[in-house]
């Protein structure tokens, strides 16, 4: 038991000295930098840029468009869940439904921009099916759509997961003690997900908020707060000084969500048992929740389609023949193909390397006899980095990295992707831990077996599902990533998504949905094969 706790707590070291230097010393030497100036330290940066009617006005839209974004994106994903979870449609139109909506999370969201652009642009695909403009694809309109479906897939997950721990067997009391149906979906169903339901939205608000890959593609003039911050740190003219500022005023949303999640977790309702109960039949709910539904996800997957269709065609809109040129000239094109083998490689080690993280953090905290403070430090730090955004995290890499051998590497860019992804897989492991049975160690010590052995042994085994979940979440979140790597990555360690934002002053956009194509296409493997052996390993279980 002491050898136990002696190698818990070098673990738990390691991991605290892994955030040390990858993520307080970076935002603080990020804090210091905002406040140097001409005149030495001092919060002139901070008044030269909060007094700016620019700045305001982005951080206006910013605040806006994020607001709608959130609501909208809420709403229809309830639904969605709603239309999984309290109806009784056909059981493969929900699994379709379960696919289909999380699909956009394999593409970066600098891809969703130029999806936009090409379905409803001017010469658009589906502004040639509609034989006109539907709406003006830059500034607000183009965001709105875009953060939409961003988010909604993050959205859809949330709520259908708290969805099918509400115990249903509430809505038949609420029937028989004589409700009417508008007080028991209020009572029944909209109660239990008040806090989930809030929780969806600020989710979604940080997302949109702290978003730079849609914004680059269609925001227009309409500024928002991260295509200020860009062109503060890499624009004609850098400015460190003020960027830092842009950067610390972009953590205001990220200290707000931290307080609110944490607020809300107390509406959260919690049933000690789930009963099974037989939905009522009701064809018209059933009808309109398999129409809105089909009519939600035609909506968001149309735009992709032409993902498919331009970099297949010679000449979009003008020579509409089949052809495979493009991917051939970017198979052939070193430069071009290299960037696709740079991103399975750093994917694949962040991976690696955030499931060592995420395990030996978990292990830390759920299957240790450390102090609750202790172990609540971790917990701090998954919820600090769920809301930091990826841009802040990396201009603070790459303050701080600036000059050392570190400098726009490959290890730097995985070590970045690792912290920034750090929340969700370790509260998947710390969960997954939590659930086995905790007297193992002892157990194994009794009979002579160390600690190693005894995790290699009996808890990994038992651990495989979650393990493989892990990993898939971190390899295609690393494929596509662009707000924390744009600032750190060099012409060597380039990644697709940064090559697609330099594609973009090329306007080659053939080559652009070529490599969208190779990410979508790889992300999907990953899933299906990951997806297999998690499935075969529950059914060994069961």
């Amino acid at each position: 038991m002491i050898r136990k706790e002696r190698e818990i707590k070098v673990i738990y070291i390691v991991i605290l000295a892994v955030f040390a230097v990858f993520l307080a010393v970076p935002i603080i030497r990020l804090l210091m930098e905002s406040f140097l100036g001409d005149a030495g330290i001092g919060v002139a940066n901070y008044i030269e840029v909060l007094t700016e009617k620019g700045f305001l006005r982005a951080f206006g839209n910013s605040v806006t468009v994020s607001v709608c974004s959130a609501l909208i994106a809420t709403g229809l994903a309830f639904f969605m869940a709603y239309s999984i979870q309290y109806t009784n449609l056909n059981r493969k139109f929900k699994s379709a439904v379960r696919t289909l909506a999380v699909l956009p999370m394999l593409l970066p969201t600098i891809t969703y921009g130029f999806a936009i652009i090409y379905s409803f642009g001017k010469q658009g695909l589906l502004t040639k099916l509609f034989g006109r403009q539907l709406f003006d694809i830059y500034g607000f309109n183009g965001l709105l759509f875009g953060y939409v479906i961003y988010t909604l897939p993050i959205s859809f997950m949330l709520i259908l997961n708290t969805m099918g721990f509400i115990d249903k067997k509430f809505m038949v009391v609420s029937r028989v003690m004589g409700d009417r149906p508008g007080q028991t979906f209020l009572q029944t169903i909209m109660r239990p997900l008040l806090g989930t339901l809030a929780a969806s939205f600020v989710q979604c608000f940080f997302l949109c908020f702290t978003d730079y890959g849609i914004p680059a593609s269609v925001g227009g003039e309409f500024d928002v707060v991260a295509t200020v911050l860009y062109n503060e740190m890499l624009g004609s003219i850098p400015d460190f000084n003020r960027g830092a500022v842009v950067a610390m005023m972009m953590l205001i949303p990220s200290v707000i969500s931290i307080i609110l999640l944490k607020y809300l977790e107390r509406y959260n309702v919690r049933y000690n048992k789930i009963s099974q109960v037989e939905l009522k039949k009701n064809p018209v709910r059933d009808g309109i929740c398999a129409v809105g539904s089909t009519v939600i996800l035609v909506c968001v997957l149309a735009i992709f389609a032409v993902i498919f269709v331009v970099p297949l065609v010679q000449e979009w809109p003008y020579q509409v023949h089949f052809t495979l040129d493009h991917v051939r000239d970017v198979l052939n094109d070193q430069s071009l193909f290299g960037v696709y083998q740079n991103s399975i490689l750093v994917a694949v080690c962040t991976a690696l390397v955030g499931l060592l993280v995420t395990y030996g953090a978990a292990l830390a905290t759920a299957r240790s006899g450390l102090n609750g403070k202790l172990k609540g430090v971790i917990d701090a730090i998954a919820l600090v980095t769920n809301t930091i955004p990826g841009m802040v995290i990396g201009i603070a890499f790459m303050l701080i990295f600036s000059g050392t051998p570190l400098q726009n590497t490959f290890p730097l860019i995985i070590l970045c992707n690792v912290v920034h992804y750090f929340s969700t897989p370790y509260l998947m492991m710390r969960n997954s831990l939590s659930k086995l049975n905790s007297s193992w160690e002892t157990t194994a010590s009794l009979m002579g077996d160390n600690w190693i052995k005894t995790i290699v042994r009996v808890v990994t085994p038992n651990m495989t599902s979650t393990i493989l979940e892990v990993f898939s979440y971190y390899f295609v979140n690393a494929m596509v990533t662009v707000s924390a790597v744009i600032f750190i990555a060099g012409a060597r360690t380039m990644v697709i998504t940064t090559k697609i934002k330099e594609l973009q002053y090329y306007t080659k956009f053939n080559e652009v949905f070529v490599l969208s194509l190779f990410i979508l296409g790889t992300n999907i493997l990953v899933k299906i094969i990951l997806g297999y052996f998690i499935k075969r390993k529950e059914q060994k279980e069961k």
